[in-house]
């Protein structure tokens, strides 16, 4: 049988490309998809697949009245924990893409998905190099006790920080706690300039023409540096992979979980 997934965001840059890669496999299916822009369309037509005669509709309430085992969230912040929780009120598993989400909301999405049994796989990004990253990350983070993210994204992107950064701070506090020479509250003059404070880690967000995603971390330790970072073309492709890897694993979960990584043997 083949999992059945709605996908949020379908026509989007991601989703768009995700709806194709789902197209050329033979172990998922689309049931049904969101845009509030191209509603009442089938898929096919709105992103030029003409394979794909998957119905779109304006909300997820409406494509949930369709069956699916699993909801796939790549909208917008303003919207995702609202779309999260009416698919876990609809018994799918849900894969999230977008980024934007706190911390808080993933308390309260964790605790709706443990009491229906069902799992949330959040990834702030779907890229093998992402997950390398995170893992390095981590490991350096047991030997070097400081260490700042960059945060690298196109002008019009309007959260900050990234997703991708969101989670590699998270990722790092689980770790530890950096141990900066001087605390960041003691910082004289504009405490902005040393960036935002999430789990524990100083996060500095660029927006500007010509990036896409980028992540980086850098550790200092006297006389020696260490700089771990990914970037991401102009194509949605590398992402493809991981969410259809996302898809067919997270029925094995239970609550959130954050990260690729969490349903890889690496």
């Amino acid at each position: 049988m083949a999992i059945t997934v709605c996908l949020a965001g379908a026509t989007g840059w991601a989703g768009s490309e995700l709806a194709r890669g789902i197209a050329e496999v033979s172990d998922v299916t689309l049931t049904a998809a969101v845009s509030r822009t191209q509603a009442g369309r089938s898929l096919g037509e709105a992103i030029g697949e003409p394979g794909l005669t998957t119905p779109i509709y304006a909300t997820a309430e409406e494509a949930l009245t369709h069956p699916c085992d699993i909801f796939v969230e790549y909208t917008k912040p303003d919207v995702a924990k609202g779309n999260i929780l009416a698919a876990l009120a609809h018994g799918a598993h849900v894969v999230v893409g977008t980024s934007g989400l706190t911390e808080a909301d993933y308390v309260e999405i964790d605790a709706v998905a443990r009491e229906r049994g069902r799992g949330v796989l959040a990834v702030g990004n779907f890229a093998l190099t992402v997950v390398l990253l995170q893992k390095f990350a981590e490991a350096a983070a047991r030997l070097i006790p400081q260490w700042e993210i960059i945060d690298y994204a196109h002008d019009d992107k309007r959260d900050a920080p990234s997703g991708t950064a969101r989670e590699l701070a998270a990722r790092l506090a689980e770790v530890r706690e950096p141990e900066p020479t001087v605390p960041v509250n003691e910082t004289v003059g504009e405490r902005a300039a040393r960036g935002a404070t999430v789990s524990g880690s100083q996060i500095h967000s660029v927006r500007l023409p010509s990036y896409v995603i980028g992540a980086e971390v850098i550790f200092g330790m006297p006389d020696q540096r260490l700089t771990i970072r990914h970037d991401s073309g102009s194509s949605a492709r590398p992402y493809v992979d991981g969410a259809l890897l996302a898809i067919r694993k997270v029925s094995t979960l239970v609550g959130v979980h954050r990260g690729l990584d969490t349903v890889l043997d690496i």
